[in-house]
């Protein structure tokens, strides 16, 4: 392959002013050209985390309680694929998909319990933003459930029919 006057200038300018030669023709070749003639390339293996292999996410807030929150879970994801998944990274004593009442299908989230913070944190750390059942998950601590406020008495009338709390005279 001759490089056009044009595109070796531009090329020296971007090297510096040395002359390109023959080996730094296929250096530049192999380096920028998928299809490279002069060897194969090494296949490096897909990473098993969207962010590589051994990237720390920062900022991730310390774990207080043995219980994880998983979400991004697939909708054909099971207690006991999610169990078989965090089972590795010590003893598990709970792991539950949250599924939908009426369908009976995930609803994309779940909770794992280990038996201490160190196992909890070693399988946050190891299943955060991995594929599971095709799907990316992200383990994060739990938080405590909110307590829900207690709802307002209603004025029901002693047959069981609520009174109309309309002000003024409607009709």
């Amino acid at each position: 392959m001759a490089l056009s006057s044009s595109s070796s200038s531009l090329l020296r300018r971007l090297l510096g002013s040395t002359p390109l030669s023959s080996s730094g023709s296929s250096a530049l070749r192999a380096a920028f050209c998928s299809s490279s003639s002069s060897g194969s390339s090494p296949v490096l293996p897909p990473p098993s985390s969207i962010f590589g292999d051994d990237t720390e996410v920062a900022n991730v807030p310390p774990l207080t309680t043995p219980k994880l929150f998983v979400s991004g879970l697939s909708r054909l994801t099971t207690d006991d694929k999610l169990k078989s998944a965090f089972a590795p990274f010590g003893q598990l004593l709970e792991a539950k998909v949250i599924t939908d009442r009426v369908s009976g299908r995930s609803k994309g989230f779940g909770f794992v319990r280990y038996a201490s913070l160190e196992e909890a944190e070693t399988a946050r750390q190891g299943m955060n933003a991995k594929f599971l059942d095709g799907w990316v998950i992200f383990v994060d601590p739990a938080k405590p459930r909110e307590q829900k406020p207690a709802p307002q008495p209603d004025s029901v009338s002693h047959t069981g029919f609520r009174t109309n709390k309309t002000v003024g005279w409607c009709g």
